[in-house]
């Protein structure tokens, strides 16, 4: 009896007439703050850009004046598509970027492959050098890759610089990869084998359609690696019709004057395969990115 009364004294609500609060819930006060700083976090974030993208609406006259668009024209975008290198800059980024994508993702997926399936001499030793290479800044590596690529005669070459992105993306994507391969059950593999199928058999038509996510993350990070890299493009590629447009933007702006309006419209149309790549692979980063972080 006094059981029961205790637990109904416990039950019932305090004095006050409030209904006591769940452990965790956040109060009103707590909640607005919450709200308030993510709203003011969004429009940081979202401010640049959009200063951006209505920047590159206006005459070049008035680049700096604070207000909206007040003379809306696309003279900006034409002068850049018609009347620069600018149409050579895309395709040498787009060449670029493509190579780097494919090789990339194709070297880490079997290299990430390999070191979580088999055993062999030097595994280990080889994902420490991948591991290592991320640790060096890049302009500590600018002057000993230009000595190379000059002793191969790649420099001012897109070959030149393909390489020398896979050496960015690869080490990072192989370890991530070699993670999210790990989260895929060896039992496949056996299945395969007793089906007749060699390694790379069982690697090509088993595993590669389970490691979509995976693969997802490895090409969009490639892909951000070529298409916003500026030191090693400015560096190892001369003459404006060689340039990438990471290097290709740097000549709207140099000692003396700025070209305002021509920089701003072209980096909006920069911008505009990157979010598109970005909203194709977005649906499969945070599930790739978690599995191969879980065991990477």
């Amino acid at each position: 009896m006094t059981t029961d009364a205790s637990a109904t004294r416990r039950t019932q609500p305090s004095g006050s007439g409030k209904p006591p609060r769940a452990r965790g819930e956040r109060s009103p006060l707590a909640s607005f703050g919450l709200h308030a700083t993510l709203l003011i976090a969004s429009l940081v974030a979202v401010f640049p850009p959009l200063w951006l993208l209505i920047t590159s609406f206006k005459p070049k006259t008035d680049a700096f004046d604070t207000g909206l668009v007040k003379d809306f024209t696309f003279s900006n975008y034409s002068h850049v598509l018609t009347e620069t290198e600018f149409p050579s800059w895309l395709a040498n980024s787009l060449l670029v970027v493509g190579l780097t994508t494919v090789i990339g993702v194709f070297i880490s997926a079997t290299t990430g492959y390999a070191v979580s399936r088999f055993r062999f001499p030097g595994m280990r030793p080889l994902m420490w050098m991948l591991l290592i290479t991320q640790m060096f800044p890049v302009a500590v590596l600018i002057v000993p890759l230009y000595n190379l690529l000059a002793t191969l005669g790649l420099l001012n070459q897109p070959v030149g610089l393909v390489v020398t992105y896979l050496t960015i993306a690869v080490p990072f994507c192989a370890w991530m990869m070699k993670g999210y391969f790990d989260t895929v059950p060896v039992e496949i593999d056996e299945a395969g084998r007793v089906d007749g199928l060699n390694p790379f058999g069982v690697f090509w038509r088993l595993i590669i359609p389970l490691a979509k996510p995976g693969l997802a993350v490895t090409g969009f990070y490639s892909f951000i690696t070529g298409w916003a890299e500026v030191a090693y493009a400015s560096a190892f590629m001369t003459g404006e019709e060689n340039l990438t447009l990471a290097g290709g933007l740097q000549t709207f702006v140099n000692q003396y004057t700025s070209d305002w309006g021509s920089l701003t419209a072209s980096a909006v149309i920069v911008a505009v395969p990157a979010a598109l790549i970005f909203g194709f692979a977005q649906r499969h980063l945070v599930s790739g990115l978690a599995a191969g972080a879980t065991k990477g």
